[in-house]
């Protein structure tokens, strides 16, 4: 049994949690760590946590961010989605799984790296109660692992004049970030009393939580309050995100949409009717928490330093429709790229229909996500900072529909964090295989946690990613290192993204 104390003083009160079924991990679910964004806090900057009396229960996950009802859909069956209920505008809380044995104050040597926990969702959807999100695994390998809630859709991002008005930092929009930080900020005044180094924190997240990470990364609201970041299919360096003007201008479209002449009725309507007729758009070149495009932090290197592990899936290209034929594919690319048309279906050809259909799909992955997270890597190596680079290329098993999704998007996350145990077998019947990857990734990822250097006793080598070499791990059935094999395509794809 760990020797933590049956309760945990933090801000806010004292709290109690629940011990895992071996004894050696203990599991905070639902701690608050800032005030319900509810009535008149609902879009303003995460309030300081609400004190209580007596020892608060935390033995179950908080509600999840206010979107619609989760329902399987793609390859994301009901392992990678949040529990139906509850859901609700109140939703900042966090979870810890810890396996310390003592929240030592005098020897601080003896406090355990952390890992703070960032979901995805399209910056509308997810939550931290995703059974593959469980932190239990990588707790037992020695790392306190945080999972934390962030408004998401039209109540994490959504900016209007009288919001930047009434904020005092002439800037509105980019709730969710600021929750992001609001926990991060809670993590580095509270994760000693669970054991945990608030020097030594990792921050991670896939899809929108890699955007996410990309933006705290960036930020100088989040200065100080991590070291090293983990970053898997997601960034934001071209097509950037809105400018704060044209962010207020579609809020205010959304006001009278909704029948509201001000704030304060904003702030009365039903969340569910908010819901039904806004659409949150994602972060916001706000002027605060984003003072400039990613694109030109990075470029002027005012972006926090961070050690980086980033990559991304072999099959995450996002088909939406069905394929155009080969004929409609071409033209459309001569269309949109004129003079650059040719160049490009040399890398994403189209002679057949079912070459113009995996085409599609690759340039889709690559837009979204690889030129984004191979753009990072490449930058973070010019500014002499270490990164790691990966592709995941293992196809997982699969039966009926889930059968041709191949290394699909978020296929990683249950490898990198040993949570296969959450898999449904009958709709992917995993192989040897998938768990010695998984023990792999974990390995990997837990040792880029404590000392940002995937590297270990045991482990094949994953060599650091450079411009010059371009050489990543390649996570699949079998585990290499190689040259990134389509590094030409990226760069080109990169090029016309920026022009756009």
């Amino acid at each position: 049994m760990p020797s933590l104390p049956e309760t945990i003083s933090i801000t806010g009160g004292l709290i109690s949690g629940t011990v895992n079924k071996d004894g050696d991990v203990r599991i905070f679910k639902g701690i608050p760590f800032a005030a319900p964004p509810t009535g008149d806090l609902r879009w303003k900057a995460p309030q300081p946590v609400k004190p209580w009396s007596g020892v608060r229960s935390c033995d179950a996950f908080g509600a999840s961010p206010m979107q619609g009802t989760p329902n399987p859909f793609g390859p994301w069956s009901a392992e990678y989605l949040i529990p139906k209920e509850p859901i609700s505008e109140d939703c900042l809380y966090l979870n810890v799984w810890t396996s310390a044995k003592s929240a030592d104050k005098k020897n601080t040597s003896n406090r355990l790296p952390v890992l703070v926990w960032i979901y995805g969702g399209g910056f509308n959807s997810g939550g931290s109660g995703v059974p593959i999100y469980d932190g239990e695994a990588t707790a037992k390998k020695g790392v306190v692992f945080v999972s934390i809630n962030y408004r998401v859709g039209p109540f994490g991002f959504y900016a209007h004049p009288e919001l930047t008005k009434e904020s005092g930092r002439n800037a509105s929009g980019n709730y969710g970030l600021m929750d992001q930080i609001a926990a991060l900020q809670w993590v580095k005044q509270n994760i000693a009393q669970f054991g945990g180094d608030p020097d030594n924190v990792t921050i991670a997240g896939q899809s929108a939580g890699s955007m996410s990470v990309n933006c705290l990364v960036a930020s100088p609201a989040a200065r100080n309050l991590f070291k090293k970041a983990i970053a898997e299919s997601g960034a934001g360096f071209a097509r950037p995100y809105p400018k704060l003007q044209q962010a207020e201008e579609t809020g205010v479209k959304m006001a009278q949409s909704l029948g509201a002449s001000s704030l304060a009725e904003l702030r009365a309507l039903p969340a569910e009717e908010i819901l039904k007729k806004a659409q949150g758009r994602g972060p916001i070149i706000d002027g605060y928490v984003l003072p400039q495009s990613i694109a030109d932090i990075f470029a002027a290197n005012k972006q926090n330093k961070v050690a980086l592990l980033t990559g991304w899936n072999q099959d995450e290209g996002m088909a939406f429709g069905p394929p155009k034929k080969a004929d409609e594919y071409r033209k459309q690319i001569e269309q949109q790229y004129g003079p650059q048309a040719q160049e490009l279906l040399q890398f994403y050809p189209g002679n057949t229909d079912a070459e113009a259909a995996a085409s599609q799909i690759y340039i889709s992955r690559d837009m979204i996500f690889g030129a984004q997270n191979y753009t990072w890597a490449n930058i973070q190596s010019k500014q002499g900072n270490p990164v790691y680079v990966y592709r995941f290329t293992r196809k997982l098993p699969a039966t009926g529909e889930y059968a041709h999704y191949g290394a699909f998007h978020t296929g990683e996350v249950a490898y990198a964090y040993d949570n296969l145990r959450f898999i449904d077998r009958q709709l992917r019947p995993l192989e040897p295989v998938d768990q010695k990857l998984a023990t792999t990734m974990s390995a990997y990822w837990v040792n880029f946690i404590k000392m940002g250097n995937p590297n270990g006793k045991g482990l094949p080598n994953w060599p650091a990613y450079s411009v010059d070499n371009k050489r990543i791990g390649s996570l699949g059935s079998t585990v290499t290192a190689e040259p990134l094999p389509d590094a030409a395509s990226l760069d080109f794809l990169y090029k016309q993204m920026s022009k756009q």
